[in-house]
């Protein structure tokens, strides 16, 4: 009995001995580890954090201020041609941008504003085209930002371009309406007509109208002034003309109006009078179109001119049962177009000299007196070509057809004003 008492106390001991040798093991193996870390030779977690915060402290202090923004964003890929590229940046100034085409590598021309502050191209871009853009920029200690993006232009499919009359700064007469014609067909007509503007240094107010989809045109109610600045500005990049289809064109033309001249053709006297600026300065004999083919009646406005030309009557509808054209002549001399369906005045040396003034022979054209070969300045047919400017008006009257249809060429001043206004997608 008393054996087994000593026993168990002989085993509390040794049991008491561990837990203090274990224990202090377990201390040392503490110290141990914040010795280690003490010494820099550590690797707790203790270690670790003051180890990353130094990392993030220095880092920090290299840090630029400089903020670059490169518009639009990244990736982009239905960016506009003219004025949605830009680079911008903020606490810095801009040292150096580049923007290469990636296909071909070729370099976009681009300016640093004066400031520093911000960087664009100088022209159009193209469209369809992904181009890659690398800016660099420093803050006032000098310190260094780069900034990258890559963004791909819109297509042709997903745009629409308007093709205008008159080019940028030519001299027209005073019927020279601004006619633009889409390549597609708007269906939000007012959102594209909102961003074109054409203003006249004369005042006149000035009101598209929507012929149909693809053309609109613009013009004051009654004739430009004579010496006018007309100012079309289109501002239609970015523009949904319809859905997923948007306009690419930043750009402002310039015209200006020349003397006033009106022409007025009386197919019954068979005469027409030029009046220039108020005054009558020629009355030269013509022959209209033959009771069979009539000239349309109304203002038409020369829209082109040709010194020579070939007319061929089967590209307007004149055929003849074994299939060819009624006439073909190959060299009409000065001609001036009228409308789009084949109406000119032009010289005609074919005719008899006795029919200017006293018939009416033509398919529907206004023919004047003049030679084969354009090369006679004496003649009526090369004095009318020689004083006249596209935009100029000529008005026929008297004649036994119907009034020319107002989008058959240039020819909507034969719409009433009122007219004319009904049809402009944002009022007058």
């Amino acid at each position: 009995m008393e054996k087994r008492v000593m026993t168990d106390g002989k085993h509390r001991r040794a049991l008491a001995l561990t837990a203090v040798l274990l224990g202090g093991a377990l201390t040392l193996t503490a110290c141990g580890g914040d010795a280690g870390d003490d010494s820099g030779n550590g690797s707790g977690n203790g270690g670790q954090a003051k180890s990353q915060a130094q990392v993030d402290e220095a880092a920090a202090k290299d840090a630029s201020d400089a903020r670059i923004a490169i518009t639009p964003k990244d990736g982009a890929d239905n960016a506009g041609i003219n004025s949605d590229v830009k680079v911008k940046v903020a606490g810095g100034k801009l040292t150096k941008v580049t923007m290469t085409a990636v296909e071909t590598g070729a370099e976009v021309a681009g300016t640093i504003s004066p400031d520093g502050a911000s960087w664009k191209p100088d022209a159009q871009l193209e469209r369809s085209t992904t181009y890659k853009i690398s800016a660099e920029a420093k803050d006032a200690k000098g310190r260094e930002a780069n900034e990258n993006s890559t963004i791909t232009t819109v297509s042709p499919a997903n745009s629409f371009i308007g093709n205008f009359t008159p080019e940028d700064g030519s001299t027209v007469g005073v019927g020279m309406p601004v006619s633009i014609n889409f390549d597609k067909a708007i269906t939000n007509k007012a959102d594209v007509q909102s961003g074109i503007t054409v203003t006249s240094s004369s005042g006149q107010e000035v009101v598209g109208h929507w012929f149909n989809g693809n053309r609109l045109d613009f013009r004051p109610e009654e004739y430009w002034q004579a010496g006018s600045t007309v100012t079309l500005k289109l501002a239609l990049d970015g523009v949904e003309g319809a859905p997923g289809v948007q306009g690419v064109q930043e750009k402002t033309v310039t015209f200006k109006t020349g003397r006033s001249q009106v022409s007025t053709v009386d197919a019954k006297t068979k005469q027409m009078t030029v009046v220039r600026d108020g005054k009558t300065i020629k009355t030269v004999p013509i022959s209209a179109g033959s009771p069979e083919n009539p000239t349309y009646n109304g203002q038409m406005v020369i829209s082109e001119k040709f010194k020579e030309t070939r007319m061929n009557g089967s590209t307007v509808g004149f055929k003849k049962k074994n299939g060819k054209g009624e006439y073909d002549i190959k060299d009409v001399p000065h001609a001036m177009r009228l409308s789009s369906s084949g109406t000119f005045i032009h010289g005609n040396y074919w005719g008899a000299d006795s029919i200017f003034g006293s018939a009416n022979t033509s398919h529907g054209c206004v023919g004047l007196n003049d030679v084969k070969g354009a090369n006679d300045p004496k003649q009526p047919g090369a004095w009318f070509y020689d004083n006249s400017l596209t935009g100029d008006v000529v008005v026929v009257k008297n004649s036994e057809d119907k009034t020319i249809a107002p989008d058959n060429g240039l020819n909507g001043w034969n719409l009433p004003w009122s007219e004319w206004v009904a049809g402009s997608a944002t009022g007058a």
